[in-house]
């Protein structure tokens, strides 16, 4: 069963709608706080809506938001939102390095010919030996244990970020990290 998502966070707010899009009603654009899920939201009558802002989506009643509209189609981020995907992923990566540390503990092969490390950008198949032969000796404890332990990798917190930008912003064949 999918994880349910309690919050999202609020991208971009627009008061009138889409421009364009012939109904006049506010919606807000936002990602999901656990699967980081692009989501578009209607707010309740009468509130408005922060970048930012962290707002209720859970199953029980909702102050600001009056229902999920659905996923965000990719073709529709704004580029306000855009900022806020880029900054809201740095964070996340950054408060959340233990899980994206064992990640590089646990990755593995998808397919004969392709490995989850070589899905990050920058990684080849020389990266992706050397990262498994440095964690058989002992798990990595954090992105600069990484770092340190298998030399000439890229920037492992810039490539985990840069994988889920793309996973959110344009169709991959296999994601990680967004649901």
């Amino acid at each position: 069963m999918a994880e349910k998502e309690d919050y999202a966070i609020i991208l971009d707010y627009l008061p009138y709608g889409y421009p364009l899009g012939g109904r006049m009603m506010p919606v807000a654009q936002a990602i999901g706080e656990k699967t980081l899920a692009l989501l578009e939201l209607i707010p309740r009558k009468g509130m408005t809506l922060e970048t930012k802002e962290k707002v209720y989506i859970g199953p029980e009643k909702r102050d600001k938001i009056y229902y999920i509209s659905g996923r965000l189609p990719k073709d529709k981020i704004t580029e306000t939102a855009k900022i806020q995907l880029q900054e809201f992923v740095d964070k996340i990566v950054a408060e959340q390095e233990k899980k994206f540390v064992d990640f590089f503990n646990n990755a593995q092969a998808i397919n004969t010919r392709l490995h989850q490390l070589e899905l990050l950008p920058g990684f080849g198949q020389k990266h992706m030996q050397e990262v498994l032969k440095a964690r058989e000796e002992k798990p990595f404890e954090s992105f600069e244990d990484i770092r340190k332990r298998v030399p000439n990798l890229p920037d492992p917190k810039k490539a985990i970020e840069k994988r889920i930008l793309s996973e959110l912003l344009e169709k991959q064949r296999f994601n990680l990290f967004a649901h």
